[in-house]
């Protein structure tokens, strides 16, 4: 069967019919492997990704990554609309996600839209069911590669979408460029098991996400203590080794009544078993933080305003 059969449920746009969007008014994200344009297509917001890390790809090996991209569906997944596969114009349409990134949302200086503890809450509890659907219930089963904040979308009711699945795949790892800011970004939110190895697993999605909740509970970035030569996960980690609170460490913001704090403990309690340094012994698949954050989350259900 040919390659372009196998796709399910995307349009094969040409470079023709996506031209009005990719012009540098549209243009609301440059990264280092791709520029993202918002545009319309047939009436639909979208999202059009330009990768151009993946240059010495064939075009086949582009169209096999799609057609994997293509099975993926879950409603904390941005959802893959379309591609163009024209020679020198790969391209990837998405849907369009309203409200930016989680990690513009919590660290933005002016704080327009606060999250409080239930809304962040939801946001890992439904971002976890989406990493752990990939993980073990898609069709064509994928490790993420690259969990961080950034690539947590949300939509105007705040629900979560997970993006770039399936971009590592487009990515050369060999490369140190390109390889040294995959897997969540920077020094801070790389599993050190990755870097020993150079092996991208579930349990380094695992690892990620954990940095994700630590950035939830503390509203500060992976980084934040570098001043100290060591980054949140170091502070977390330490403090749960020393068999104490890591109530110091929490946004005060959203910590406000006793009820919030043991919630925020849980949180950090399944966070460091996401980081901790044996990957496999130690760490939980994404299945069980799902459910233990499915569990955590329909708790706070009577209290959310």
């Amino acid at each position: 069967m040919h390659t372009l059969e196998k796709l399910h449920n995307i349009k094969i746009f040409t470079k023709e019919e996506l031209k009005p969007i990719i012009n540098s008014t549209n243009l609301i994200g440059r990264g280092v492997f791709s520029h993202v344009y918002k545009g319309y297509v047939d009436n639909t917001q979208v999202a059009v990704k330009i990768p151009f890390t993946y240059s010495s790809l064939q075009n086949l090996e582009f169209e096999n990554q799609v057609v994997i991209m293509s099975q993926v569906s879950h409603k904390n997944i941005v959802r893959l609309i379309g591609c163009c596969l024209e020679a020198g114009s790969l391209m990837l349409v998405y849907e369009f996600v309203s409200n930016g990134s989680l990690d513009e949302i919590l660290h933005s200086r002016d704080k327009v839209m606060p999250l409080n503890l239930d809304v962040r809450l939801n946001i890992v509890a439904e971002s976890a069911q989406g990493l752990a659907y990939l993980h073990s219930q898609a069709r064509a089963k994928t490790v993420h590669g690259d969990v961080k904040s950034a690539n947590i979308l949300l939509d105007d009711d705040f629900v979560p979408k997970i993006s770039d699945v399936g971009i590592t795949k487009l990515i050369d790892l060999s490369d140190w460029r390109y390889s040294s800011i995959l897997v969540g970004g920077g020094s801070y939110i790389r599993d050190p098991v990755y870097v020993q190895t150079g092996m991208l697993t579930e349990k380094t999605d695992v690892y990620c996400f954990g940095i994700v909740i630590l950035e939830v509970i503390s509203g500060k970035k992976p980084n934040h203590y570098d001043d100290s030569s060591c980054g949140l996960a170091t502070r977390f980690l330490d403090v749960h080794k020393e068999g104490k609170k890591a109530t110091h460490l929490f946004d005060m913001d959203i910590a406000v009544t006793a009820g919030d704090l043991e919630i925020l403990g849980h949180l950090a309690e399944i966070a460091v078993e996401c980081i901790n340094f044996d990957a496999d012994q130690q760490r939980p698949t994404m299945t069980d933080v799902a459910e233990r954050l499915l569990i955590l989350n329909r708790s706070r259900r009577p209290q959310a305003v």
